[in-house]
């Protein structure tokens, strides 16, 4: 493997270590390389192809790993809209300055290609940082894709400082297909609502969150404003009328920005009675 193609599976830039796992072993070739100006030496070390993103080789050269909701992305987490500021982690606190949040401790190795802590240390965390609806949604899209477990969780987390921690894990379920669902589900169970985690209705299909075993709540995401998918909604709200069900539809900015509106007007429906 030529050094151009490891970088590039390093998204740009990496310090000699990385390289030399994909096996790059000719420093010589590297010293050309960039006094050929194919690549650039932004610190001892650490290697980069012009076109890397500057964020990427700043971390690189401060020697930082991007954690917390910073990392999501990285790992393909679900994840709300970030305040900006950048989670991160540094064997040495003392070593980080700027606007950013650290984090101490890591439990396994994180990732060599890239600087981003390894998805256990990322969901710890979050866990530990983060309000309960941001933590949540990055811990059950982990659990959904089987890739970590709420036990393995739990046994990382111990004694009473990591009580918040616990009480976001007492939430996380299966069955969700977008952090929507697991908002909402979650919003409505804590306020006493019985929500199972899915439903098929013959002739409807499945529905996202079925309340009470007679409200359907329905959340539309970007694609539902297609003016084909917003025709076969409609008609799978007026079928699950006429099976005798209450449908409620609600949209990305009810469930993230405006949940007690939404939890509100769905508390009113069985306070009238079905």
């Amino acid at each position: 493997m030529d050094v151009q193609k490891a970088l590039q599976l390093c998204r740009g830039a990496a310090r000699r270590p990385a390289l030399g796992r994909l096996g790059i072993d000719d420093d010589a070739s590297l010293r050309r390389a960039v006094r050929g100006g194919q690549l650039l030496q932004p610190d001892r070390g650490l290697y980069a192809l012009p076109t890397a993103p500057a964020e990427l080789v700043g971390l690189l050269r401060s020697r930082q790993l991007l954690t917390c909701a910073s990392a999501a992305p990285h790992h393909g987490l679900w994840a709300l809209p970030s305040s900006g500021v950048l989670h991160v982690h540094h064997r040495r606190a003392g070593a980080v300055t700027g606007s950013v949040v650290h984090h101490a401790g890591l439990l396994l190795p994180p990732q060599f290609e890239r600087p981003v802590a390894a998805l256990a240390d990322v969901l710890i965390h979050a866990l530990r940082c983060l309000p309960l609806a941001e933590s949540l949604v990055m811990v059950e899209c982990a659990v959904q894709r089987g890739d970590m477990t709420v036990d393995f969780l739990k046994a990382r987390l111990p004694g009473r400082r990591n009580g918040p921690a616990h009480e976001v894990l007492r939430w996380v379920d299966r069955g969700a297909d977008s952090l929507l669902e697991t908002l909402a589900r979650t919003y409505f169970r804590q306020t006493g609502i019985r929500v199972e985690t899915k439903a098929y209705l013959e002739r409807v299909g499945q529905v996202d969150l079925p309340l009470e075993g007679w409200l359907v709540v329905e959340l539309d995401g970007r694609h539902h404003a297609e003016w084909t998918q917003v025709k076969k909604d409609h008609r799978r709200n007026n079928e699950s009328v006429v099976q005798g069900y209450t449908a409620l539809r609600y949209y990305y900015a009810d469930v993230v920005y405006s949940p007690a509106d939404m939890v509100g007007q769905v508390l009113s429906v069985p306070a009238r009675g079905r």
